[in-house]
């Protein structure tokens, strides 16, 4: 696909969430269809459905999580292409990347809630509490630049904590 198609291409509407427990770590996990590659939860928003709503289901599909609460939101949307490799089955033909609207959630259950492959198609097969400020050197270069953007945002909620445990 040439830039000027995929130029002619949307974003898909999708929500992301910054989950982090009572230390002010991190969580990620390790996508089952790409060894190596960790990410936050995410996941599409369904017609009609508030983006902190979507954030809300896929945390519970992709991990089980449903302890939390949503201290803080993205002002705007955050882009990113997918890229030329995993265009098309990425974005089945009709998207360029995704546009996505970010939570930060405080995580207010016990790490036993967790359950990455227990979902009914499971996207993740690991996961960890990691620092902050090392997410960003775990994601896919693709992602990299949204995820500084999300840690921008969310820092000083995420290190606040970090002074509380």
């Amino acid at each position: 696909m040439t830039d000027r198609d995929r130029s002619k291409l949307a974003y898909r509407p999708c929500a992301g969430v910054l989950v982090f427990n009572r230390a002010g770590r991190v969580f990620v996990a390790s996508r089952v269809d790409t060894p190596g590659a960790w990410q936050m939860p995410q996941g599409g928003i369904d017609k009609g459905e508030a983006p902190a709503d979507a954030a809300l289901r896929e945390l519970r599909e992709e991990t089980g999580i449903t302890s939390v609460e949503i201290v803080a939101a993205t002002e705007d949307w955050v882009t990113y292409d997918f890229p030329d490799a995993i265009l098309d089955a990425a974005g089945r033909g009709k998207w360029r990347g995704q546009k996505q609207m970010w939570f930060a959630c405080a995580f207010t259950g016990e790490d036993g809630e967790i359950d990455v492959i227990g979902a009914s198609d499971p996207e993740f097969d690991a996961w960890q509490w990691i620092d902050l400020d090392d997410v960003p050197k775990r994601i896919v270069p693709f992602k990299r630049a949204v995820y500084e953007t999300v840690i921008d945002a969310f820092g000083t909620v995420v290190r606040a904590q970090q002074g509380c445990s």
